[in-house]
């Protein structure tokens, strides 16, 4: 499996997430502007709140999502640890897993893979692996077979 083709196809997906949000939100901000110009009153009030809070809310998304493309910008694609570490690729008794951001599952060359955050609990169980080590996942006990 050719990690840095994996990392490109997600830097894809987050970059439409990117947009995705950005779009959300100017439609958000121009629904809250035209209520200011159509209504009168506690009924505009609140519109244009409402208006406001779902701007904010796609902003949100839209600065996680471009958050956590820079963190795949850190991955280079090419190492291959000894251990596991932010980057790493691990094919496991339960699947592939892919120590980056919290995507969660993305199916990729017809393998799902999930891309897991390693402040989440299944990613900080997996760093500092290596091979044949074993960690906890869906409350079962797993092996890594190999770091990639």
């Amino acid at each position: 499996m050719n990690k840095s083709l994996l990392l490109d196809h997600l830097k894809t997906l987050l970059g439409e997430r990117m947009m995705v949000a950005w779009s959300a939100m100017e439609a958000a901000q121009d629904s809250a502007n035209d209520q200011g110009k159509s209504s009168a009153g506690d009924k505009y009030e609140t519109s244009r709140s409402m208006g406001q809070l779902d701007r904010n809310m796609h902003a949100r998304q839209y600065e996680q999502a471009r958050q956590e493309r820079l963190v795949l910008e850190k991955i280079t694609g090419s190492e291959v640890p000894g251990k596991s570490t932010l980057g790493t690729l691990l094919q496991t008794t339960a699947g592939w897993f892919f120590i980056a951001v919290s995507l969660g599952a993305v199916e990729w060359e017809e393998e799902r893979i999930m891309v897991v955050s390693s402040s989440s609990p299944v990613g900080a169980s997996l760093l500092g692996k290596k091979a044949g080590d074993s960690f906890m996942f869906m409350q079962k006990q797993h092996r890594i077979e190999a770091l990639h």
